[in-house]
């Protein structure tokens, strides 16, 4: 079973190791999500990108715009992949490529990447923290619904971490989500594990002790000992260092 991580970095490793676990599944679009509002997401896709080297896949590498590709290219020292902006011409999808990564995609740029994935066909697609569920972009209607049904319910999310007070959402694929709590040793303890993302309203139930529909109870002996605060306090040391 995988622990929650200690720190970002190892969040970034295990996400790693989660992506390679479902391209070697056949998963062909998933994303990887680490949810704090301050993370910025070009150093984390400094720390990712690595594992589809790793895997030896030809991939191209996008931002939502030419501006921050440009940038990224100039402090990664002009990496050997392509790295382009959503739209930009010379980074046009090609029949060789075996994979794409989005950096920080937004539901600005939700149709240009819907019409992205559809023309990978049957290539690897990976989402680097989406935000392309923006309510007040694609709205709660009939067309916000359909862009879910059509195409964001078409994303696996094979790695997600959100850290809350006295509790930590977690998914690392190929397990199930799960459900940590901060106990009063000191400890975070596996109080529940889910087939799907739990809603918030089904979240607040297991943190209260609630037995809901879908959930299973872990085994008794799950339990992750961090100091009290120092789970949060690590990653946002880690999340202020990259950020400077």
């Amino acid at each position: 079973m995988t622990e929650i991580p200690a720190s970002l970095e190892e969040a970034i490793g295990q996400a790693r190791e989660a992506t390679r676990a479902a391209i070697g599944a056949g998963v062909p679009r998933m994303t990887v999500e680490f949810a704090y509002a301050e993370l910025k997401g070009m150093p984390v896709a400094e720390q990712f990108y690595p594992v589809l080297q790793d895997l030896g896949l030809t991939f191209k590498l996008y931002f939502p715009d030419a501006g921050a590709a440009a940038l990224a290219r100039r402090d990664w020292g002009e990496p050997d992949f392509v790295v382009r902006g959503i739209g930009e011409l010379k980074g046009q999808m090609e029949p060789d490529d075996q994979a794409y990564l989005f950096v920080e995609p937004s539901s600005v740029e939700v149709s240009q990447v819907e019409e992205m994935c559809n023309a990978a066909a049957d290539k690897f697609v990976i989402m680097l923290n989406p935000k392309l569920e923006d309510v007040a972009t694609i709205g709660i209607g009939y067309a916000g619904r359909q862009l879910r049904e059509r195409f964001l319910s078409t994303l696996e999310p094979v790695y997600y971490l959100r850290p809350m007070e006295g509790a930590v959402l977690f998914r690392c694929y190929p397990s199930p989500w799960q459900v940590w709590q901060e106990t009063q040793d000191e400890a975070y303890t596996l109080v529940a594990e889910l087939p799907q993302k739990p809603s918030g309203e089904a979240l607040d139930r297991i943190l209260l002790g609630e037995p809901t529909p879908d959930s299973s109870t872990p085994p008794a002996e799950s339990v992750v000992r961090r100091s009290r605060g120092g789970f949060l306090s690590e990653l946002q040391s880690f999340i202020r260092a990259l950020t400077q």
